[in-house]
Order: C-alpha cells, then structure tokens, then sequence
C-alpha cells in the first residue's frame, strides 16, 4: 500500500470509500450504530441541550456510563485543554472544528447540539473501526467474505466495544486511528513495502496526539514494517524522536499557556468563593451566638453541661462516620499506588491480578455485568464484581480458548505478532504496572480487536469443512448471544 505521489484527494478517497464487498455490513452496521448512539442522545437530550454558562459542572455531574468521562461534550461546548494534556496532548485540538461547528447549530437551533456532534464523531468512528477490521480479515489475512462478516459482528458484540461507541469519550477514536494503523501495516507487510517517514509521521501524530500511550504502537508498526531500519539516523530522528518531541512540546505548552492559567484563575475563584463564604458563616454565627444567649440565660448550669456533653458526643460520632466512609470509598476504588509522582501516582500494585483478569479484563470487557449495571468504580461500583450465572464464565472461557488457539494458528505470522505486540503493551501498562486496572474495561478499546484477528487465524487454519463449520457456528451463537445479553442490559441501564 504504497501511496507515495498520490494527491491526498486520492488517499483520502482510497481509505475511506465503502467497497462494493462492503455495502451491506457497511449499511447494516450503520443502522447498528446509529441506533446505539441514539440511545445515549435520547437519555440526555432534555439535561444536554439547553444552554448553560457551567457546561463542565453539568456534563460531569449528570453523565454517568460506567467510568467514561463526558469531557468531549464539554470541549465541543466551550473549547478548552479539557482532557489531560500529558495523555492526549492533541486531542482537544482535534476537537476545535467540531467545536465551532457546533457554535454554529447553537446559533441557528438555540439549544446545544453537542450530544449530536459527538454522537456523530462516534458514529463514524465505529463505523469505520468495523470497515478497518472488515478489511484486516478480509485483505490482510485472507478469511473469505462471510467468514470476515460474521468476525466483525461478533467483536461488535462485545460490551464494551459498544460502548466505547456510545459514551462521549475518546476510545473509539484510538480504537479506528489504530485498526487503520493495523490495516496499513499489514498490506505493507504483505507487499513487502515500507511504511515511509511521512506516514509514520502522520500516523503518530493522530494516533499519540490523541492517546499518547498509543503512539508507541505506531513505534511497532514501524518496527514490524521496516525492520531494524527504522534505527537508521534519517528515519529514527525525522520518523521517530522528532514527532515525539513535538508531541511532549505541545503538551507542555498546552498545560503551560492554557492548563495552568485556567486552573489557578479557578483556584483564586474558589479561594475567593471560600473567603466569602466563611466571612458569611461567622457573621451567622455571631448572629446565632447573640440570640442564644439570650436562651441559654433561662438554662441551668447543668442543663447547658449536658446540651454540650451530647453535643460534643454526635459531632465525633459523624465525623467518626464521614472519615470511614470516605476511607471505605477510596479503598474500594483505587488500589496503593508504586509512587504518588504524576504518571506514577494512576498505576496501582494491591488489586488482585487473577481476579481483575476474570472479571473485568476478559469479563466486563466482553460480557457487562447484571450487579452494580454500569455503575462508576469511581463512584458506587467495586472493583470486583462477580457474574449471576456460571453460563457468563463459560462463553468467557470459550472466547478465552478461541483467543489462544488463534494465537497458536497464527504464529507463523509477522502480523499476528504485530497485533500481539500491540496487544503485550496494553497489558505490561494495565496487568503488570496496574494502571487503570480498578476500570481497566473502559478501555479495552486499545487491545480488544486482538480476540477477533487472532479467531480470524484460528478460522482459515480450521480443517476439515466439518470442524470450520462447527467453528463459525460456535462463532454465530457467542455473537448473538452478545448483542441480546449487551444490547438489553445497556437499555436496561438507561432507561429503566
């Protein structure tokens, strides 16, 4: 997939033109999608649309999917560096087109369209995740059409690749950025071409601009692409240390010039609110003190000694309380972290591997959970929730055993290890260091596509006819299982 000279015109009509092999899912998954994002518009159109000075203090207040976070809503609202700056660096500046665009509806309708312009976005993100991942199947490892077909329904199926295409959040957007950086890969691979300084440029700057963890997977593609070349002097500084200093650099400047002012102009509000506030509180007490002296002049000394013993008693008392829930909270939501510095301070070393694995990486991920529905680790829900039925293990362990035995029929391929490598990172960062591991299905997203593509390895080895026959039926049963046991639950969740 050489496109070098091509007008960008041409390449960007080459990538995302629909096929003619691909219209049907293309439309089917449409409506799939469109559906899903309707969901989420419908939930909150009354809370979202009517304008507002605060829109931070209303999206973050009132939206609640699980741990994803409606930041996307509010820098498309009132652009500012609203997500953290050292891990999407570019994000927000992405997100400034939509923004003025929904400036634009704002003056022409008078509500806030922002549920619609991020619905849009994630929309189309979906939209071409699965056309990404339909051609992974179908032009890199060469399963037939049907077989393609029926893989990409069934990792649509899982509960949280839905959701990432629901929820206002940016993981649907890494999730495309990186099947497209897949995709190319492993047609170059196949041709035996290299991927070009430009292209790994680009394809850095879009995909660790908008996650950075996940620019360093465009650093495997590069590897596994070119080889031990990419360590030659022109392409290791122009392809590789150049993007990722402009990358830092921006963030840095992001936080200095726009982060920073904002959050010590919002500081001095609050310390200023506080002041006042306090300055308030004694003057009502002063007052109040006044009128009960003239009260307690009709009280007895013993009388008033007993008022302040059981007074002094239910004050401990309810600060005893507040202090050991607000404990109990942080201890159910974040395990001890290796360091209390910036990057340091989001992994975590106390919560249980094994079950975090089972429950949550290889469980929510795929199959949500009935108990605390989609509740916030942040806010209500444990770590470790538990499945009803015994079934829910079986069809994990099934796409467990799928998984493996894909990876096992696959390992003669350079791209499958591509995707495992890809695959390997998320786990070292989530598994091994813990970060994010307290909510780590919210993003799946990053590394889930690599159960589908390793199925896809274990489909085309599959002989005799019988044994893939028996295999694509098994295929079609977990994906329609998923999408009934995914699809009533979300409802459930938002509307009853």
């Amino acid at each position: 997939m050489n496109i070098k000279g091509k007008s960008f015109f041409r390449i960007f009509s080459s990538v995302f033109r629909v096929k003619r092999e691909e219209r049907l899912l293309a439309a089917v998954m449409l409506v799939l999608l469109l559906a899903l994002n309707a969901l989420v518009v419908c939930k909150y159109y009354d809370i979202f649309t009517p304008l507002n000075k605060y829109y931070w203090h209303l999206f973050i207040g009132k939206f609640h999917i699980s741990g994803f976070d409606p930041i996307t809503y509010s820098v498309v609202s009132n652009w500012t560096a609203g997500y953290n700056v050292f891990r999407h660096p570019l994000l927000a500046f992405y997100m400034y087109i939509p923004y003025l665009i929904n400036q634009g509806l704002m003056w022409l309708t008078g509500i806030n369209c922002a549920v619609f312009v991020v619905a849009a976005i994630q929309t189309f993100s979906a939209f071409y995740s699965a056309i990404f991942i339909y051609r992974i199947f179908r032009e890199v490892i060469g399963v037939s059409r049907t077989d393609a077909t029926l893989l990409t329904f069934f990792f649509f199926g899982f509960g949280y690749v839905m959701l990432s295409a629901m929820a206002p959040d940016h993981f649907i957007i890494s999730m495309m950025l990186l099947l497209f950086a897949l995709y190319v890969s492993g047609k170059l691979i196949k041709s035996r071409k290299k991927l070009t300084i430009w292209q790994s440029v680009v394809y850095f700057f879009i995909t660790a601009g908008t996650s950075l963890n996940n620019g360093l997977k465009i650093y495997l593609s590069e590897l596994f692409v070119n080889g031990w070349r990419i360590l030659r002097p022109k392409f290791l500084f122009l392809a590789i240390l150049l993007p990722a200093a402009l990358t830092w650099g921006a963030a840095r400047m992001s936080y200095r010039y726009i982060v920073w002012p904002r959050d010590m102009a919002a500081k001095e509000a609050r310390a200023k609110l506080k002041t006042e506030k306090q300055r308030k509180q004694q003057q009502q007490q002063a007052q109040k003190a006044h009128d009960d002296s003239i009260r307690i002049a009709s009280f007895t000394i013993v009388q008033r000694d007993s008022l302040s013993r059981d007074s002094v008693v239910r004050d401990s008392v309810a600060r005893a309380k507040a202090a050991a829930n607000k404990a109990k909270k942080k201890r159910v939501s974040k395990g001890a972290p290796i360091s209390h510095t910036q990057f340091l301070d989001w992994t975590d070393i106390t919560t249980s591997r094994q079950e975090s694995i089972v429950e949550n990486l290889l469980g929510e991920s795929i199959q949500i959970h009935q108990d605390h529905l989609l509740d916030d680790v942040l806010r209500s829900r444990p770590i470790i929730v538990n499945y009803r039925y015994a079934f829910n293990y079986v069809v994990e362990g099934i796409i467990v055993l799928l998984f493996v035995l894909g990876i096992w029929a696959g390992r003669r391929s350079r791209f499958m290890w591509l995707v495992m490598s890809y695959f390997a990172l998320d786990m070292v960062l989530h598994v091994v260091l813990g970060f994010g591991i307290n909510e780590v299905y919210i993003m799946s997203a990053h590394w889930i596509y690599a159960i589908p593509i390793a199925t896809a390895y274990l489909l085309k080895a599959a002989k005799p006819r019988r044994a893939a026959l028996a295999l694509k039926g098994v295929l079609a049963v977990l994906a329609v299982f998923l999408w009934i046991w995914n699809v009533s639950l979300i409802v459930q969740y938002l509307y009853f």
